[in-house]
Formats: C-alpha cells, sequence, structure tokens
C-alpha cells in the first residue's frame, strides 16, 4: 500500500481524459513541471491501484472516466449550508484528521458542523482497529465533526441512526437496494458497500459525565473496484459503479457526497432532538438481517447461533438463541447471516 503520494500526482491525473491520449510534453507544459515529474506522478498512481493507459509515443489515457471531487463546488454548496468544509487531496485519514482539529479547536469558538473529505486516504480505519482499503478515485471517504447537546452516555443509537440516514441518502440517489448491516456496515445482497466509523472527540469536560459532545462520523463508500477489493479484504464487496447506470457513464462523486451529507445533517437534527427513539423503526425496515439466521463470533472465537429480532431501544441486537433471547452490544459481534 503507498502511504504517499508525490504532491503532483492528482494535479497530472485531473489532466487526463478518458477518450483522448495526451502527452507527457503537454500535461508538463500546463503544470509547469517537467516530464519526469509527470512520468513519476502516473507511476504512484499506478502503484496506488489506480489504471492508467500508457502508450509509447501517444501518451496516456484513463482506462475508465473518473469523477474527481471538485473542491470549488463543494466549497460554495456547504457554505450556503453552514458547513464548514477542509478538503484535502490526500491524507492519513480523515476521522484522525478531524478528531486533531477538534481538540485544536475549543467548543465555544469552533463550528458546530464541519466535514473533511478526501480524495486518497492512505491509512484509512474501520471499526475494531481494521484498515478501510478503497483504491485511488474508487471511494468516497469523509468525516462529518457534530457537536451535540447530550452527553456521551445519551449518544447511544447514534451509529444505527447514521446508517439509517446513510441509506435514505443511497436510496434517493437510486440505490433501491441499500441495506443496514448491525451495527454499522451498508451493504447490498450480503456484500459490504459502506462503512461508518464513529468516535468521540476528547476535550477540557470530558471528565464531565453531563457535558457536550462532540462526534466525528467517518464514512468510506466503495463507488467502484469492489471485485478488486472483495479480493483483498477475503470477503463479500462491492460498489455503486455495479447497481448504478449514469449518462455520463460514472458515478459523480460530489452529487453523492452533497447527497448524504445532506441526510446526515437532517439526520442528526433529529437525534440531537428526540435520540434513537426516532430512528428504530426505519433501522429494522432496512436491516439485512431482520428474522433472519445468523451466527455471531464473540470475544476469542465463540460462536453463537440464533434468529435476528432486530435493535433494543438503546442499538444493542437481540438474538433468539437457544437459550433464550440474548443482547449484543456494537464492538463486540461479527455478524453473518447463514442458512435457514
Amino acid at each position: 500500500m503507498v502511504n504517499v503520494l508525490p504532491l503532483q500526482t492528482l494535479p497530472v491525473l485531473r489532466q487526463l481524459s478518458h477518450d483522448q491520449f495526451f502527452s507527457g510534453e503537454v500535461i508538463a507544459q500546463r503544470l509547469n513541471c517537467s516530464r519526469g515529474t509527470v512520468h513519476n506522478a502516473i507511476r504512484a498512481a499506478q502503484d496506488a491501484g489506480f489504471s492508467v493507459h500508457a502508450v509509447h509515443g501517444r501518451g496516456y489515457r484513463l482506462t475508465a472516466p473518473v469523477s474527481w471531487l471538485d473542491a470549488d463546488r463543494l466549497h460554495h454548496e456547504f457554505d450556503q449550508r453552514g458547513i464548514q468544509l477542509k478538503y484535502v487531496d490526500q491524507i492519513p485519514s480523515t476521522n484522525a484528521w478531524m478528531l486533531d482539529w477538534a481538540a485544536r479547536d475549543p467548543p465555544e469558538r469552533a463550528a458546530h458542523r464541519a466535514l473533511v473529505c478526501a480524495e486518497w486516504q492512505s491509512k484509512g480505519r474501520g471499526r475494531r482497529g481494521r484498515d478501510w482499503h478503497t483504491d485511488l478515485g474508487g471511494g468516497l471517504m469523509f468525516s462529518f465533526l457534530w457537536r451535540s447537546t447530550r452527553p456521551a452516555a445519551q449518544l447511544s443509537g447514534l451509529s444505527l441512526a447514521v446508517g439509517v440516514a446513510l441509506v435514505e441518502g443511497l436510496r434517493e440517489f437510486g440505490l433501491a437496494g441499500a441495506q443496514v448491516k448491525w451495527p454499522n456496515d451498508i451493504q447490498i445482497a450480503g456484500a459490504k458497500l459502506a462503512g461508518v466509523l464513529i468516535e468521540l472527540a476528547s476535550d477540557k469536560l470530558a471528565s464531565d459525565v453531563l457535558a457536550p459532545s462532540t462526534a466525528v462520523i467517518g464514512v468510506g463508500i466503495n463507488v467502484s473496484g469492489g471485485e478488486a477489493l472483495s479480493q483483498r479484504v477475503g470477503q463479500p464487496v462491492t460498489d455503486l459503479s455495479a447497481h448504478l447506470s449514469s449518462p455520463l457513464g460514472y458515478v459523480d462523486r460530489n452529487d453523492l457526497l452533497l447527497r448524504l451529507v445532506s441526510t446526515l445533517d437532517a439526520a442528526l437534527t433529529l437525534f440531537e432532538r428526540e435520540g434513537f427513539a426516532s430512528f428504530h423503526a426505519a433501522w429494522h425496515a432496512c436491516h439485512a438481517h431482520q428474522a433472519r439466521p445468523v451466527s455471531l463470533q464473540i470475544g476469542q472465537g465463540e460462536l453463537i447461533t440464533g434468529v435476528a429480532l432486530g435493535v433494543d431501544a438503546q442499538g444493542a441486537l437481540q438474538v433468539e438463541t437457544a437459550n433464550g433471547v440474548q443482547t449484543f452490544h456494537s464492538g463486540e459481534v461479527s455478524l453473518r447471516a447463514v442458512s435457514p
């Protein structure tokens, strides 16, 4: 895995087209750099899993259309919504960056809602210390900072509410088959499409259990390249491009980001007012394993089987087992559907 891309990599790639070749000389002239810089940028992109068609004497061409994030458009759109945006070409982790930003910017003078997004995330994080994998140009990674008046103890079910918001946003975007997998994955037909990682930012009031809280909500969505990711991570993975058709020939990630942040922002406003109770029924309606046989891998390998009954008022999973109904909390289990 490439951890850092050369500075000119993304500017070079943005000069390329899917339907015609551009020589290294032309690109170098446009960017006022050397042809060697262009060559090195292309090589780094290929090492990061990005596909570029290179032909001696003709130059470079994208093997497939790519929707690059449009920083100017996004700044304009989010400014109108009162959301502070930080866009970067590459970053180790959007969640880590946002947590650091929240720690440095005291709540009394910081934005209530802020967003960081990046084209390339080299050290993306998932739940329970796992890595989040995506290829350059193939995913949408962003972290949303939300300052709540609720103390941390009252944020039970937040990750499930976020899952409902993302499913609703994806369905509005045209993805009718999106479902939630407890506790915080989005999937289609059993294959993982997106993941959510929620972390609480600490501040000087952290010792006060009744103090307001700050949540950083990290979201990673596979836009393309799902088949390759399946081979890399060893589990079924899918992407939006496999399920959506577009006259453009690709999924516009700017449109996708604007849609998802819109539904997420509205959901957080509702959660602030009413908590998880307002999402409880909606979560069950889009639960991929509702009333289905499941197996749960717990702790150091204990396997429990049963039927998923849904979640309780706090968002804990309830499973009907041979020993009666048992309750499981986020972070304890790995969930897989099994045949009846």
